[in-house]
This record gives C-alpha cells, sequence and structure tokens, in this order.
C-alpha cells in the first residue's frame, strides 16, 4: 500500500470524527465559550476532511485512464468474437466475460462472489414468419412489419383473427387502449384462435397472460398508433414462456387486420423457431476490503450484452469503466470510510434480471444497510451527450427515492468544475437502477445516449452530428470496439471515479435538503407511475 495514501484516507478518516465523539470526555458544564470553540473546531475539521476527499479523488481520477479502460474493453471484444459475437446472458461469451472480471477483481485485491440465477432463456433459431393466407393473402416482413415477441413458443400455427374487445381507434392522443388488460376483453370465440390486441396502458405480460387463460392459440400486439408508437419494436416480452407464438406489428398491420376483421374472417398463420428453456447466469459481486459493512455504496453496471451484436459500448463501457475504477481503488488500498460494493449484473437486457434478483434475496434491515446506487449503462456513446439521471426530478416526469437529487448533485458539481456541460435524462425504468429505487433506495448515475437523435441544440453544446443517434449501433452487430468515443470515456470514468470517492467517504445521511429536494407530490406520483421499460424490454 502506498504511504501517501494510507496517510491521507487515515487523516481523512480522523479528521471527520464527530464532534460528539471528540467532545465525549469532557465536562458537561462546558462554557458556552468552549461549545462554541468546539464547533468550529468540527466545522474545519469537515472542512479539511473534504479538502482530502477531493485529493483522494483527484488521485483515483489521474489512475484511471482511458488506456486503461480501453484494455478490458479489448478483452470484452475478444470473448464475443469468439463466442458467435456476442456476450448475451446463458451463452457462452456471457460466463467468458463473467471470469474475466473475476479473475481482474481478484488480481486487484478483492474476495470476489458470483451469485447464481436461474432465468427463462430465449433464442430464436430461425427466420420468423407471418402472413396473411386470408382475405388477400399477404406476407410481412420480419423486421420491418412484424418481430417476434420473446417467450413465444416455438411453433407454428394458422387460425381466424380475433380482436379485443376494446381496441380505440383511431387512437386517442395521448396512449389510452385497455386492450387485452382484463378477462372480459376477450370474446368466447378467443379460444382457438390468434388474438388481436392493440398495445396500451398495461404491461404486456399482463396481455399475454390473460390471452392465454383466454384459450388463444397465438397473439398479434398491434402498436398503438400515436406518433412515436406506430413501428415495430423489437424486445416486446410477453413476461414468461407461453404455449403460443407471438408476434408484435406496426400500427398500419394491425389496424388493417382490425378492419378486415370488421367485414369477415381473417386468417394468418405464425411460424417461430426458437429456444425456450431455463438457464443460469450470474451476477459478480465485489466489496472493498474496508469501509463500514452497515453503510454501502453499491455501483453497479450490467455486464452482458444483447444477442445480436458484442455488446462493447452497451455495456461493455460501463462494465469497463468500473471495472478500471475498482482495480485502482483496490490497487491504493483505500481505507474508506462506507464499504463500496461493486456489482456486474447478469440479464440486464432481457428485463433487469440480475439487480432484480440481488435486490430481492436482500431482507428489510440488508437493505437498510445500502446508501444508494450508483449506475453506469452507456458511457462511451460515439455520438455522446453527458447525461445525469434527474433524481429529483427537476427536468423529466420521475423522481427518485429521498437522496437521489444530492446524488444528481454530486455530478453536476463534478462537471460543473470541469467546465463540462449535462443534460437530464429519466429515471424511466432502462436500468438497474429500477429494483432499488423501487425499494425506496436512493440511486443515481450517468448515461451517454443510446438510440435517440441527437438535437441540433445538443450538437452545439457536446459536438457530434445532429441528426443522427448518440449511438447508431445501439443493439447492432456493429456495437465493437470502433463504437466507443475515447473522449467520452474520458469524462465519464473521472467522475464514476469522483462519485466513488466522494460517497465512499461521505459521514453524512444520503437524503436530500433544499433545492436537491423533489416535492412531496412528485415521489408520490413517481412512486404510483408504471415504468416503460424494464431494461432493454419495452414493457407496455
Amino acid at each position: 500500500m502506498r504511504t501517501r495514501h494510507l496517510a491521507a484516507a487515515l487523516l481523512a478518516t480522523a479528521i471527520a470524527i464527530p464532534a460528539s465523539s471528540a467532545l465525549a470526555a469532557t465536562d458537561t458544564a462546558t462554557s458556552a465559550a468552549s461549545a462554541s470553540a468546539a464547533s468550529a473546531s468540527a466545522a474545519q475539521r469537515g472542512l479539511i476532511g473534504d479538502l482530502i476527499t477531493a485529493l483522494i479523488s483527484a488521485d483515483l481520477q489521474r489512475a484511471v485512464t482511458v488506456d486503461g479502460i480501453r484494455r478490458h474493453l479489448t478483452a470484452l471484444q475478444a470473448i464475443a468474437t469468439a463466442n458467435g459475437g456476442n456476450r448475451a446472458a446463458g451463452l457462452p461469451g456471457y460466463k467468458a466475460s463473467v471470469d474475466y472480471v473475476k479473475q481482474r477483481l481478484q488480481r486487484a485485491g478483492y474476495r470476489v462472489t458470483l451469485q447464481p440465477f436461474q432465468f427463462d432463456f430465449f433464442l430464436e433459431t430461425g427466420t420468423p414468419e407471418f402472413e396473411r393466407v386470408s382475405p388477400s393473402p399477404r406476407t410481412y416482413t420480419a423486421n420491418t412489419d412484424f418481430a417476434t415477441t420473446l417467450y413465444s413458443a416455438s411453433t407454428e400455427v394458422t387460425g381466424r383473427v380475433v380482436p379485443t374487445s376494446n381496441i380505440v381507434l383511431p387512437p386517442t392522443p395521448e396512449p389510452s387502449s385497455a386492450s387485452g388488460c382484463e378477462a372480459a376483453d376477450y370474446p368466447p370465440e378467443t379460444a382457438g384462435a390468434i388474438a388481436l390486441i392493440q398495445r396500451g396502458t398495461c404491461t404486456f405480460a399482463q396481455k399475454a397472460e390473460m390471452a392465454e387463460a383466454a384459450g388463444a392459440i397465438g397473439v398479434i400486439i398491434m402498436n398503438e398508433g400515436q406518433p412515436g408508437r406506430t413501428d415495430v419494436i423489437e424486445g416486446v416480452g410477453l413476461g414468461a414462456p407461453r404455449p403460443y407464438p407471438g408476434v408484435f406489428t406496426t400500427f398500419e398491420v394491425g389496424n388493417e387486420l382490425y378492419t378486415q376483421a370488421q367485414s369477415g374472417p381473417v386468417t394468418v398463420r405464425i411460424k417461430v423457431e426458437a429456444i425456450n428453456e431455463p438457464r443460469t447466469t450470474w451476477n459478480v459481486i465485489a466489496d472493498t476490503w474496508s469501509g463500514n459493512p452497515n453503510k454501502i455504496v453499491t455501483v453497479g453496471a450490467h455486464l452482458d450484452s444483447v444477442q445480436v451484436g458484442p455488446g462493447i459500448n452497451d455495456n461493455g463501457s460501463g462494465t469497463a469503466a468500473n471495472l478500471e475504477v475498482a482495480e485502482q481503488v483496490g490497487r491504493r488500498q483505500l481505507l474508506l470510510r462506507n464499504k463500496v460494493r461493486f456489482a456486474f449484473w447478469g440479464g440486464e437486457e432481457l428485463g433487469l434480471l440480475g439487480s432484480t434478483h440481488y435486490v430481492s434475496t436482500l431482507s428489510d434491515a440488508e437493505k437498510a444497510k445500502i446508501l444508494l446506487n450508483l449506475n453506469f449503462d452507456m458511457v462511451g456513446s460515439p455520438n455522446y451527450v453527458r447525461f445525469v439521471y434527474d433524481g429529483n426530478s427537476s427536468d423529466t416526469p420521475d423522481a427518485g427515492p429521498d437522496g437521489s437529487g444530492l446524488i444528481e448533485n454530486v455530478f453536476l458539481a463534478h462537471f460543473a468544475r470541469k467546465n463540462l456541460a449535462t443534460a437530464p435524462t429519466a429515471f424511466d425504468g432502462r436500468s438497474d437502477y429500477g429494483p432499488f429505487i423501487e425499494n425506496g433506495i436512493p440511486a443515481g448515475g450517468l448515461f451517454s445516449g443510446a438510440e435517440n437523435v441527437k438535437t441540433e441544440a445538443e450538437a452545439r453544446i457536446y459536438g457530434g452530428t445532429a441528426g443522427q443517434p448518440y449511438d447508431a449501433c445501439y443493439h447492432a452487430p456493429c456495437d465493437g470496439i470502433a463504437n466507443i468515443s475515447n473522449t467520452a470515456l474520458d469524462q465519464f470514468s473521472d467522475a464514476i471515479a469522483n462519485s466513488v470517492i466522494v460517497f465512499g467517504m461521505r459521514r453524512d445521511p444520503v437524503v436530500d435538503t433544499g433545492e436537491f429536494a423533489a416535492s412531496a407530490a412528485k415521489r408520490a406520483t413517481s412512486a404510483k407511475r408504471s415504468p416503460l421499460f424494464k431494461g432493454a424490454l419495452t414493457i407496455r
């Protein structure tokens, strides 16, 4: 252990002793003047403690380099290349990624835990087929007109299309359709037929369960029809393995089938070839040797990729940045006040499975030990924006639990010190902070952008190309080692390193005060609003 690191850490710990502890042995009749002097002394110790924390943070930021992060990214790319082009949960590339991260953490001095869990594995093994047999035969194009729903049965069915009773056409300006959400929505003739269901207000899993109970032999879920809700979506899941095949279609395809069904029988054929079985995957978890085990800072990134690509930005970038930070913290053997838990989650792309499993296994007492969750999912997008999760919902609809505004402010202050602009991003359920905030644990983190398009205003602030996605290779085979911005890696990894030290050394509770706090009404509204996403899956 480096002497200067030990000295700085010991000093930071010593000077941050609460005044109540330092003065415990004084006479209870201490004069007002002495009490005032003690208070001033405590405040001075707090300022010095903050300074030492800043110095340790600066040292860690210097140690965490783009070259170091890219070495990890190169290793993850090599793993994907050697294993069918991906690192997806349930496939060999993911297990190799687990082994790599475990080995690197062990070399840095960590005791590593692999947390196994079972999940429903789904993999298409052939090109899906969907066609209207009658009237007016039409063959639909996969990934343009329709996409297979996850957890579809591997089978072929032909049957009559039976719409649910409450499809809303034309669609309302805002999402409102409750199509297929209740058992009463399915006419008796749904049994033995293929149900036509409209996307809307309840989850796809709920619709799928109701269709199964109604005896459907297949489902067609059509997009709802508002702007932004017209195209095909890949990654729509049925919640669990179903005994029937399903497809998600464009609004145009679904609307046409619905209109035809009002005039007479419509027959379609659906064919899906897939593996649909339980498999085991893992979370990788490692704690710092130092720090109060009753005060834990969880630092997470998902380790898995989608099945169609190597996932080097999504989320090799977050994995590699966190791994590099963990290695440098371990090598320095920093004497932290709070224990830092580095977690590399499995199965995020299938619906936040790893982080959900982890949180679900914690007792209430164990959950209470977690001060906060930091989440880093995509921090190297080539056309990046510096997005910070909007913990207090000052700019977006959903507030995080109490303390999330403070976390947000730590990132905002870090970037402000470096004269770097930021933009807010919402807690919309798209990453592994989800299970934590659902359990009242404050969370925050960073995001460099995915499939959405960069605006002219963003291009003026952050550079890059307006009118193009933040990451044109999001969930695609081209998300490889070339799909990374070194500038983004550099800036985001510094912010990650700083947040680990700031919260690893924090004396005070992680709660929102003043301008960091969301209103009680906002928090109540956020708690009631159901998420649109669960990781990569669109769930409603």
